[in-house]
């Protein structure tokens, strides 16, 4: 049975992304496409959210994590209120993002420290947003740069 709700997903090319998935069955997807995947440490958890991540946004975020586990080797990674954190050591965080129904929010939680910032400001003085777009061509040099710095600063304990 094919899912009508979620759109086809358009060429990954521009967003230098890799490969396709199909959504677990058994996951349910919140608000605005959200996975609802349980708390969990690990980079088990972090897959099955990706898994889960609908249409074209799921690619985008295998290479999210790809490129956030390369830039940061050994990377800490868990799943807390239904989105991927990826942290230096277990639960001092300084990167998540989050699935919204027309992009990919990517969070810093230092992001006013970083140079350039981020260009989405936040409510919380230090976080700094990305959003990634479905047909948006994805700065992988500046991301990287972004998530060195970012891993380089305290992170945020949750």
């Amino acid at each position: 049975m094919v899912d009508k709700t979620t759109p086809k997903p358009k060429s990954a090319a521009k967003t230098k992304a890799v490969g396709k998935a199909t959504p677990k069955k058994d996951v349910a997807l919140l608000s605005g496409g959200n996975p609802q995947i349980a708390k969990g440490y690990g980079d088990e958890p972090v897959q099955a959210y990706i898994a889960a991540m609908p249409g074209w946004k799921s690619a985008v975020g295998k290479r999210l994590d790809a490129i956030i586990a390369k830039t940061v080797p050994g990377v800490e990674k868990a799943v807390k209120w239904n989105s991927p954190f990826y942290g230096v050591e277990k639960g001092n965080w300084f990167l998540s993002f989050h699935v919204f129904a027309k992009y990919i929010k990517v969070a810093f939680f230092r992001g006013a420290q970083l140079e350039p910032e981020p260009p989405v400001t936040s409510k919380q003085k230090d976080v700094r947003y990305f959003h990634i777009h479905e047909d948006d061509e994805l700065d992988e040099k500046q991301l990287v740069d972004w998530v060195k710095q970012a891993s380089m600063l305290p992170g945020e304990r949750m």
